[in-house]
């Protein structure tokens, strides 16, 4: 059974590594935070530094929220980069910059180790039900060793070409869910003013083309008014700069996604930075002067 270091241990990570603890992985945990007890009681082994968890395992992995994290956590002072060895995996599952991963793989192939980029969708939800989307970038020999891995974490887990291109699926990944959450807003919001039950108008379209898991989930969230975060605001605006930085480079206008950004930063604006991304809908009401629902 492989070794597996486990940095970041926050909303996703600590229970994508209680399923490797579960699936029986040796993990050798690190984070900036205390780790979670339960990881500790189940065998899970405190490391100090990213290098010595690369030390004692035969693949890191690293979920952390931005770019500058992963870079600091491979390449700061005691990182991951200084316990490689040849032949040791190293498996960002963060959702950071194409052009940087494509960097960081080089350094970490320097090194005799190879690199994956393996990216998830599905929130904490997905991620305490082990059902993410996986979307990994990397040599395919790589991927075929660490694929019982990720299958333990995930239900949909796909090779989607070499280093860089796992991040650009998720990139276009989030595009479309933050498009998507705006439409399921306006759709919404259109209903409940016009004097239709939010409610009744989403189960209704739930059984027609217009369904979606966003329809599902976050349009019950509108309706219900939850909006503690599985995912958060600040999150998802990280995302689509990272959409609006790569369409600058490649000449590409996507004027919807800069719109949904600016839907965001409204609602950034208005102290709600923390907030689920499926409070997009928020800045839609504010500007209608009309809430899909009462809480």
């Amino acid at each position: 059974m492989m070794k597996i270091g486990f940095i970041g241990l926050g909303t996703m990570g600590r229970p994508m590594a209680g399923h490797l603890q579960a699936g029986q992985h040796k993990l050798f945990l690190h984070d900036v935070a205390p780790l979670p007890q339960e990881l500790i009681d189940g065998g899970g082994v405190a490391c100090k530094s990213g290098r010595q968890v690369a030390q004692e395992s035969d693949a890191v992995i690293v979920m952390v929220p931005d770019t500058p994290h992963v870079e600091a956590v491979l390449f700061g002072a005691d990182g991951v980069a200084a316990g490689l060895s040849k032949g040791k995996i190293v498996v960002d599952m963060s959702s950071i910059s194409p052009l940087a991963t494509k960097e960081f793989a080089r350094k970490i192939e320097g090194l005799g180790a190879d690199y994956l980029d393996a990216p998830v969708s599905g929130g904490e939800v997905g991620a305490k039900a082990a059902s993410l989307t996986i979307m990994v970038g990397g040599p395919e020999r790589t991927f075929a060793a660490m694929k019982p891995v990720f299958d333990k974490m995930g239900k949909n887990v796909t090779h989607v070409g070499g280093n860089g291109d796992g991040q650009t699926t998720k990139v276009a990944n989030q595009i479309i869910v933050a498009l998507t959450i705006q439409a399921v807003g306006e759709a919404l919001l259109f209903a409940s003013r016009a004097g239709a039950d939010p409610a009744l108008v989403r189960q209704a379209l739930m059984g027609g083309f217009a369904s979606s898991r966003i329809l599902e989930v976050h349009g019950e969230r509108m309706i219900k008014r939850n909006f503690a975060p599985g995912f958060r605001i600040e999150l998802h605006q990280k995302d689509l700069n990272l959409a609006l930085e790569g369409a600058r480079s490649l000449g590409l206008s996507l004027p919807n996604t800069a719109l949904a950004q600016q839907m965001f930063a409204s609602c950034a604006a208005h102290g709600g930075s923390a907030w689920d991304h499926s409070a997009l809908v928020r800045a839609l009401e504010m500007m209608a002067n009309h809430e899909v629902a009462k809480a």
